[in-house]
């Protein structure tokens, strides 16, 4: 029998929901491993770390934190943000902190149409729809430059300047990433989103690498979209979309848009990496911590899940990613809908549906 192969992985609940679906996530993870014969395995080691550890050491994470990580095969987030830490202080003290320092620059976020979970965009009865969103995660409009000053001339005086960072550098090799993903789609297309009629340095030089590295993929169509002509088209005309590359804001925005559009943002499966692998990438749900529902067991699994299907890519596991993907659609199809999708199951009603049909999906992938 050969050696069992083991995936260290961090594991960061952070707030809210975050607790509930990452324990979700592991569940249908280790039911996974167990079905392997001894091929893989899974080891965590879990971090408290979040707004609970806030408000007892007065920060996010501690200061070695990212030490403790770097060692990781990877890592599985859930959400973060809670009322006694302001938004920005929560974000860029975890989660931000992480993605930036560990250069994972490639941000995907696959927007998937489930069946049997109701689409509020009408052209998803008729249409096949299926696309990704890729977007640049370590500088553009998130680069965290800029400041607050003149606040000693009075009330009403003072000034904050938000700078947009854009490299040539980041942006070509996003754009590679979003072509050569393309590649391996049935539609091989890249649609490259700006907002260069406005902002007409950053978002130019954007299009100028786009329309350069283009160049080097005859075999990939492409096309040049503005964000609010973007954001009507994902709502108009979804079929013509394959591959999405934008900017961290756009991209973000977007990304979401398309998660709704689906039918709930806690569907939606993300992966921050570093693709070159110096850093442990990190897996994620898109939702946020959703305090209102948090503790009551109705989260939506499905997005942290769905994140773990990308992890098991990310470690070479590419059958058992898809026996995943198939385990959820199978899920969603028989009925098993928690509350944001129309449903009355709760978040360990569809966890264990889906870990049960990982058996099924087991002759079939």
């Amino acid at each position: 029998m050969s050696e069992t192969k083991i995936f260290n992985i961090a594991s960061i609940p952070g707030d809210g929901v975050g607790k509930e679906v990452v324990a979700a996530g592991r569940q249908v993870l280790e039911a996974l491993a167990a079905q392997s014969g001894g091929s893989f395995a899974f080891e965590w080691t879990e971090f408290p770390w979040g707004s609970d550890y806030y408000a007892k050491h007065g920060e996010m994470m501690p200061e070695e934190g990212l030490d403790a990580l770097k060692g990781f095969d990877a890592i599985y987030f859930g959400a973060v943000g809670w009322e006694n830490v302001p938004d920005h202080v929560s974000l860029w003290g975890l989660r931000l902190n992480i993605t930036q320092n560990f250069d994972q620059w490639a941000n995907i976020r696959p927007v998937k149409f489930l069946p049997g979970v109701e689409s509020p965009l009408r052209r998803a009865e008729t249409a096949e729809l299926d696309w990704i969103v890729v977007r640049e995660n370590s500088e553009g409009e998130y680069a965290g430059l800029g400041g607050r000053n003149l606040s000693g001339r009075g009330p009403g005086n003072e000034v904050a300047l938000q700078t947009a960072l854009f490299t040539e550098k980041g942006c070509e090799r996003i754009m590679r990433f979003a072509f050569d993903l393309a590649r391996t789609r049935a539609v091989k297309k890249v649609s490259s989103v700006t907002k260069s009629n406005a902002q007409q340095y950053g978002m130019v030089l954007w299009d100028d690498v786009f329309r350069r590295v283009a160049l080097d993929y005859p075999d990939v169509q492409t096309e040049s979209v503005l964000v609010d002509a973007m954001s009507a088209k994902f709502v108009l005309k979804p079929e013509d979309l394959s591959v999405v590359v934008a900017s961290n804001l756009n991209a973000d925005i977007l990304s979401d848009l398309g998660s709704a559009l689906a039918g709930s943002l806690g569907l939606a499966a993300s992966a921050n990496l570093n693709p070159e692998r110096r850093f442990p990438s990190m897996f994620e749900p898109v939702h946020g911590s959703a305090p209102d529902i948090a503790g009551k067991g109705i989260s939506n699994p499905i997005g942290a899940i769905a994140s773990a299907a990308l992890m098991l890519d990310h470690f070479g596991l590419h059958d058992e990613a898809r026996r995943v993907e198939a385990a959820i659609a199978q899920t969603t199809a028989s009925g098993h809908l928690t509350r944001d999708v129309g449903g009355t199951a709760t978040t360990e009603d569809v966890t264990e549906a889906i870990s049960a049909a990982l058996t099924a999906t087991l002759a079939t992938v």
